[in-house]
């Protein structure tokens, strides 16, 4: 059982495809987990990627787009273990692994709250969804 587990849900008010390209493209993988090397194992176009993952953690991470009423529920999900010097899965402590776990969560949530920002055209809550690129009126 992998010591750091993260599971997260975000509802966007986007279409999935345009959600899905940001996370199709390899050369943004860099960018979005600096610390991680991800290879992707199961590329499902519009309904997300999943990824075997090394660098600071071994094992995998998946990002599940889920359309929803008049948008898209992105769903993540880390499962690994720290790495140690020769890329192989080390054991953590209860407290560093739980410490990790909540570390991890809230860069998952931080991710998808900056892009619900910049994908959402300024939309506020309980508005209706934007028209222009990227809301439900382009799919």
């Amino acid at each position: 059982m992998p010591t750091v587990d993260v599971m997260d849900e975000t509802f966007l008010v986007v279409a999935r495809p345009r959600l899905a390209a940001i996370f199709a493209d390899p050369a943004g993988w860099t960018r979005l987990w600096p610390d991680l090397r991800l290879s992707a194992v199961t590329d499902r176009g519009d309904l997300g990627i999943r990824w075997t993952v090394s660098g600071a953690l071994v094992g995998s991470m998946e990002v599940w787009l889920e359309e929803v009423l008049d948008g898209t529920v992105l769903h993540y999900f880390l499962r690994a273990d720290a790495a140690g010097p020769d890329g192989a899965p080390v054991p953590l402590t209860p407290l560093r692994a739980a410490a990790e776990s909540r570390r991890r969560h809230h860069d998952a949530k931080r991710l998808a709250l900056a892009l619900k920002r910049s994908l959402e055209n300024g939309r506020a809550p309980g508005e209706p969804p934007p028209r222009g690129p990227g809301g439900p009126g382009t799919r």
